[in-house]
């Protein structure tokens, strides 16, 4: 007797059969349907319920033996002897369904047995009762193939597990991770509730240009294309606050957009060139009174989607019942580092950040300091919800004065798991003022900030006929959606993120 267990092992192991000659076997199998007449891409199937409606209502349906008929993906399929059970999935949960030679009649039976696999999509009609073992299932009458898969899912043992390749392939991904699925179901839930949330406050959703002539809005290096017709250079949009400002000057009180934005920027677990922002304007109101409205869409939200007011994110319990903490910038950084910036000069800032081994070469101003020092210094402990408030006049070119400050602005970030997930300001309204603020942004470009501002004149001409007193916000929905969902990475909740070229094996 061979006692070697490894060589037991690889004498009853079955060779793994090549891709193209699975493939090639499903081809040979839907000639076969199609020789028997079978259309295996019919054009409907007319379902009774959804597999989860049918499972929330088994009490009514198999008391009353009520037909009926659902579809969906094979995912497990197993044969007993005269009987055949399969799993069926769609994207309101799974049922087995029990296909009996006696029920079914031979010829039906050995076809459903020879020629249908996994992976593909069926429909079934019949009786709902429970197995011996307790489980959920259909008693299968009659059953049609509604399309036939031609190329085999992962292997069930392995799985998807590529990271790479489940964005990719975000189809295979959503097909055998249910997880998945769900993370986006609960993307639809976030995002429907802001909608409600905005509705019952009064504001109006518009939509704004993404294709503009002049990029503004955010601190971002746009993507760039072409008009043919008109010869012009324009560029996909990097934010909608311009555009959406224009409308609070010609007389809507309030106005959002759910936007898509592109950056021209790296790519990590925290950005994708092409992602979705919430931006909007409230006219007569400012930051402190866009305070109040973030914090209470965030409670709404949370409580939406979980129920409760507590969550966790990496790890990290985040409460978002209690007020948001509120603390200033210079102040933040002051509790960390013992400095004070409000008492530098730019010379003197700069001083600091080689002291603290902060890299100062693109620091080219007062603000560009204190930023960065919050940035390495404050915000990764920024755990529980947290405004910082009142940046620097520097770094804020589109914000009002403070009116206790003139170095400051008013002007808050919220903060939450260690992720900045809202900006919004106390706009600024004055057309000299703004002016003024554009061109210090052009001085910056010209000194290598690539991200500095443009001059917008018709923005500038727009304020010049007057915008009432508003606060504005934006915020990145993908960035919510990864905290509120405990997601690791962007790309894990954006359905096809942009990928670098697969390299040629």
């Amino acid at each position: 007797m061979d006692n070697n267990p490894e060589q037991n092992r690889k004498n009853t192991e079955q060779p793994q059969i090549p891709l193209e000659e699975l493939i090639r076997n499903r081809r040979r199998k839907l000639a076969d349907l199609r020789e028997k007449n079978i259309n295996p891409y019919p054009y409907k199937f007319d379902r009774t319920h959804m597999i989860g409606e049918a499972r929330n209502n088994y009490a009514d349906l198999s008391s009353k033996e009520t037909v009926i008929r659902l579809a969906g993906r094979i995912m497990l399929k197993r044969k007993m002897g005269k009987a055949i059970f399969t799993d069926i999935h769609d994207m309101t949960g799974k049922i087995q369904v029990y296909v009996k030679l006696d029920n079914v009649g031979k010829e039906i039976f050995k076809l459903y047995d020879k020629k249908i696999d996994l992976g593909d999509i069926i429909g079934v009609e019949g009786v709902l009762f429970t197995t011996k073992t307790g489980e959920m299932t259909v008693m299968v009458a009659k059953f049609e193939i509604l399309c036939k898969s031609l190329h085999p899912l992962p292997d069930k043992h392995s799985g998807l597990v590529d990271k790479e390749q489940r964005y990719r392939r975000r189809y295979v991904d959503l097909i055998v991770n249910p997880e998945v699925r769900e993370t986006f179901i609960q993307r639809g839930k976030i995002i429907h509730s802001i909608r409600e949330f905005l509705r019952n406050r009064g504001f109006l959703e518009v939509e704004t240009p993404i294709l503009q002539p002049i990029y503004g809005g955010a601190a971002a290096k746009p993507f760039k294309t072409h008009h043919n017709a008109l010869d012009l250079e324009l560029f996909l949009r990097i934010a909608d606050e311009l555009y959406l400002k224009r409308l609070i000057v010609g007389g809507f009180d309030k106005v959002w957009e759910f936007c898509k934005d592109f950056r021209n920027e790296g790519m990590d677990r925290l950005h994708n060139p092409e992602f979705s922002m919430v931006e909007l304007y409230w006219a007569y109101a400012d930051y402190k009174d866009i305070m109040a409205l973030f914090q209470d869409m965030m409670r709404k939200v949370v409580f939406d989607l979980h129920g409760k007011y507590k969550i966790e994110y990496e790890g990290m319990e985040i409460d978002f019942e209690p007020d948001f903490k509120e603390i200033s910038m210079v102040d933040a950084v002051k509790i960390e580092t013992g400095i004070d910036f409000l008492q530098l000069d730019f010379d003197a800032a700069g001083e600091k950040a080689k002291e603290f081994e902060i890299d100062s070469e693109e620091l080219i101003n007062w603000g560009k300091v204190v930023e960065k020092f919050f940035e390495e210094k404050v915000e990764p402990k920024l755990v529980q919800p947290t405004f910082i408030k009142d940046f620097p006049l520097d770094i804020s070119p589109l914000a009002k004065v403070h009116r206790e400050n003139p170095r400051l602005t008013e002007r808050f970030e919220c903060y939450i798991g260690g992720l900045e997930t809202g900006n919004a300001f106390s706009e600024l309204n004055d057309p000299d003022d703004q002016r003024a603020r554009f061109e210090s942004q052009v001085k910056a470009r010209e000194k290598g900030d690539e991200e500095a501002h443009q001059l917008d004149e018709d923005y500038v001409t727009a304020l010049m006929y007057g915008m009432p007193p508003t606060g504005g916000l934006g915020f990145g929905i993908d960035r919510l959606i990864m905290i509120l969902t405990n997601s690791h990475s962007i790309r894990d909740v954006i359905l096809f993120p942009q990928m670098r070229p697969e390299k040629d094996e």
